[in-house]
């Protein structure tokens, strides 16, 4: 065990507890594990009312405090909201189990037989903002896969994580799993934060959903092992062999249809050949939108008026509101080298007819996700299939792209001889 470990804190018994929960949670059966989240699933529409009353204290918090809208919008439980999150929990119920799928497997030919299964990753902490439905979210992936969470809300939700997190315990335990398996991390200061952030040898990984602040926060100053979730700087390529009527619709969708989520379009980059026709068409389409178009010379030039010169700061920028960055470019690896010098990692997509393009366009980005004549807004564990997610990972290591409950576990590899020695 590590130093940071070894003195007591209301945070690291906290973590101490949710690893001997962690223990207990990892051989038990698929059975045991989904009776619980149906306690839960149950338990929260039960306790609607008690819900709904801290939720309250919340808003009013909030508001009080001159919070925008939309962010009071975000933190809101309404009695139709808790149905639907008890809903999102049952249909957790029904995905397949990661946990003892072999992963690959052979026998040696010494005779010994090799086994790669997943198994939990142990205690994940997770670190998020405002949305108070994250708290349950997280936690029913964290069960399915057989690990103890820590949940870290931010203190805008804490009337109301408390009142979740306390509904979740008492669901858990009368179905006979440790309490300890779901913990809200004491503390509503950023020291709490920074406890959790170094508990390593007690939190086996941890997940920072939110902002870009955050993320950069605990990647940066967390001795335990970080799951990256990523923002979304996501690009639309409109190909010289693109299908005019088809880069309209898939456009505005990227953009428009939700702009405040990080697989919505920030840039469309257009290819000189067709930009003539195509600027027109696009402005006014997004246009009647409600998306205010910050462009290059060529774009100003096909709306005057309409477009407001973009800068490098246009190109970085993940606006998550009804505002896109627009550029002209000579070919498709202007294109490419536009992408690879200001995304996020996260996704993009070109439309074109021309497979020859779509196959060097998708050869050479270099995202968690690359669609093809389809919208950015597909980058989602429910539209992948995976049933839910914990988050979009724009890393490398071990999982990328949306997180399901595969990805919330590792491996071990399992031996097994007759007397082998070596």
């Amino acid at each position: 065990m590590t130093s940071s470990a070894s003195h007591s804190s209301p945070v690291l018994e906290t973590a101490r507890r949710a690893r001997e929960a962690a223990a207990v949670l990892a051989p038990l059966p698929r059975t045991a594990r989904d009776a619980a989240l149906l306690a839960i699933a149950d338990a929260l529409v039960e306790r609607t009312e008690a819900i709904v009353t801290a939720n309250a204290q919340d808003i009013a918090k909030a508001r009080a405090a001159g919070t925008a809208e939309s962010i009071v919008d975000r933190l809101t439980l309404t009695p139709e909201r808790i149905a639907a999150i008890a809903a999102d929990v049952r249909q957790v119920v029904a995905l397949p189990d990661p946990v003892g799928e072999v992963v690959r497997g052979s026998t040696l030919a010494n005779g010994l037989d090799l086994r790669q299964v997943r198994v939990p990753l142990g205690v994940i902490g997770i670190i998020y903002e405002a949305r108070p439905n994250v708290t349950v979210d997280a936690a029913a992936l964290c069960l399915k896969s057989g690990n103890a969470v820590l949940l870290r809300g931010s203190s805008s939700a804490y009337a109301s994580n408390s009142a979740l997190v306390d509904v979740l315990r008492d669901a858990v335990q009368s179905a006979g799993l440790p309490a300890d398996a779901v913990q809200l991390v004491p503390g509503e200061s950023r020291d709490s934060v920074r406890e959790l952030m170094r508990a390593r040898g007690l939190v086996d990984v941890l997940i920072p959903r939110g902002g870009a602040s955050l993320i950069r926060t605990v990647v940066e100053e967390s001795t335990v092992p970080v799951i990256e979730t990523g923002t979304g700087n996501c690009h639309v390529y409109v190909d010289e062999a693109a299908d005019l009527d088809m880069a309209v619709d898939i456009l505005v969708n990227s953009k428009a249809q939700r702009p405040s989520v990080c697989n919505a379009a920030e840039t469309v980059l257009v290819h000189a050949g067709i930009a003539e026709k195509f600027l027109p068409r696009a402005l006014e389409a997004l246009t009647q939108a409600g998306v205010i178009v910050h462009g290059d010379a060529a774009w100003q030039q096909a709306g005057p008026g309409l477009v407001a010169p973009a800068t490098d700061e246009d190109w970085a920028t993940e606006y998550l509101s009804y505002d896109i960055a627009a550029a002209v470019v000579p070919d498709l690896d202007a294109a490419v080298a536009h992408i690879r010098r200001w995304t996020s990692g996260h996704t993009e997509a070109i439309v074109t007819t021309s497979q020859a393009a779509a196959r060097r366009f998708t050869q050479l980005v270099d995202s968690t996700t690359v669609a093809v004549n389809a919208s950015t807004r597909f980058t989602d564990g429910g539209e992948f299939g995976f049933g839910a997610e914990i988050g979009i990972s724009t890393q490398k290591l071990h999982a990328r792209g949306p997180m399901g409950l595969p990805e919330l576990t590792s491996t071990k590899y399992i031996v097994t001889g007759d007397g082998h020695t070596r």
